[in-house]
């Protein structure tokens, strides 16, 4: 459980979901006070609908006097019209606080005090919404409906006095609208988020294995790399043992025995100086594998000779051939010397061959390494399983620096290694 809890997409699905839980209260939030807005614009768009078209135009002469009769006459035309939907309640009211008309009856002919807001629509004409004061007096008979929203605006009676016409809608009502227009967007919203997360979530799930295999391959080049530093100083020790330790412990001897008897002739002088040159012969080859020396436009080509010169003392006639290095920049020719030192190792080391070619060629920037053995060579099939870093590692790194490098091979027909850095 802890291990799938610490998967990348495990995470992601998580962070994703706390996102789309947050994204959804926020954009509630911001959807709930929008869809309260568009309720009460419609609220608006209707009262003004009622003033414009219902009621101005069918205002009697004599109502806002209190005509009983126009009073009559204006009730039983227009009452049913202006009670529509969530309408609870009706209002017109004069200039003076007088009110001229009420669907409830009892307010007709009552006078209160209208506020600022109200005495601005009646001087602009705009129209205002707002919640409805319950507890004010003219709206004694609306205190059991639970809350009101007030739409107001002016209009004109025939005798061209302002009037302000209000219209009370049921709070239920706007925040049934509310929740109505609030759940056409939620399914947008939510359909949206789970769709982004469906679509990312396989992204995720590929950027993840891809990343995983990367961290696995640099890991396992990592110990190829570590291993083969551990085999090579390994193979250093060994050789140093076996050869230039050797030699100069032969040589000692001998100088002891010389000194011994007091003298020593010619020709064993001469024998121990050849051993003392093939032992400085042997350390130069070791320190040039271990830390060449600068390989610049002067410098591949001595470091080839150094590296080359080992075979003699193993029975392998070796030839160099170099062309056009002066102009080869020190990036590649370190890459080409890496290359031509495992080469030429695993021709001492592994391919019994009597010979050893070693050309490289230089036209501008680029490098042309071939080395090739007349040895037992090797089946490339059975060689593409092993997991040693030698060639694989540097045909990766040939490959990266923009060049190829090139391994043919049959058992018995030696080994050639071919290898393109840099461009032409």
């Amino acid at each position: 459980m802890v291990r799938v809890l610490k998967h990348p997409v495990a995470q992601f699905l998580a962070a994703g979901f706390v996102t789309v839980v947050l994204v959804l209260v926020a954009t509630g939030r911001l959807s709930g006070t929008a869809a309260a807005d568009e309720a009460i614009e419609d609220a608006v768009a209707t009262t003004e609908l009622l003033a414009r078209s219902v009621a101005e135009p069918a205002i009697p002469r004599g109502l806002v006097h209190g005509d009983a009769g126009a009073l009559d006459r204006f009730d039983a035309r227009i009452l049913e019209r202006l009670m529509v939907e969530d309408v609870e309640r009706v209002k017109i009211w004069d200039a003076q606080g007088r009110i001229v008309y009420s669907d409830q009856t009892q307010l007709i002919g009552d006078t209160y005090e209208l506020g600022p807001s109200e005495r601005a629509v009646l001087e602009s004409g705009d129209l205002e919404a707002e919640q409805s004061d319950l507890s004010k007096e003219e709206n004694r008979y609306e205190r059991t409906s639970g809350g009101l929203l007030e739409v107001y605006t002016r209009i004109r009676s025939p005798e061209g006095e302002p009037l302000l016409f209000e219209v009370y809608y049921s709070a239920a009502e706007i925040e049934a609208r509310r929740a109505e227009v609030l759940a056409a967007f939620r399914p947008i919203t939510v359909g949206a988020l789970l769709t982004l997360l469906a679509l990312t979530t396989p992204l995720v799930w590929v950027l993840t294995r891809r990343l995983r295999r990367a961290s696995e391959e640099r890991e396992r080049l990592l110990r190829a790399a570590v291993d083969a530093s551990e085999a090579e100083r390994r193979r250093i020790a060994r050789d140093l043992h076996d050869t230039v330790v050797q030699d100069l412990s032969g040589t000692a001897f001998a100088l002891a025995a010389a000194a011994r008897e007091g003298g020593a002739r010619p020709d064993a002088l001469e024998s121990m100086a050849g051993s003392l040159r093939d032992s400085l012969r042997s350390l130069r080859s070791l320190l040039v594998e271990i830390h060449p020396p600068n390989l610049g436009t002067s410098g591949l080509a001595g470091a080839l000779e150094d590296l080359v010169a080992p075979a003699a003392a193993r029975g392998v006639e070796a030839h160099l051939d170099t062309t056009g290095l002066g102009t080869v920049d020190a990036a590649a020719a370190a890459l080409v010397w890496r290359v031509a030192q495992e080469a030429v190792r695993n021709v001492l080391r592994h391919a019994d061959a009597s010979t050893l070619h070693v050309g490289v060629a230089g036209e501008g920037s680029s490098v042309r390494l071939v080395v090739e053995d007349d040895g037992h060579g090797f089946d490339p099939g059975e060689a593409r399983d092993r997991t040693s870093f030698g060639l694989r590692g540097l045909a990766d790194l040939v490959e990266e620096a923009g060049g190829s490098l090139e391994v043919t091979a049959a058992p018995g027909r030696g080994t050639r290694v071919a290898a393109t850095v840099g461009t032409p």
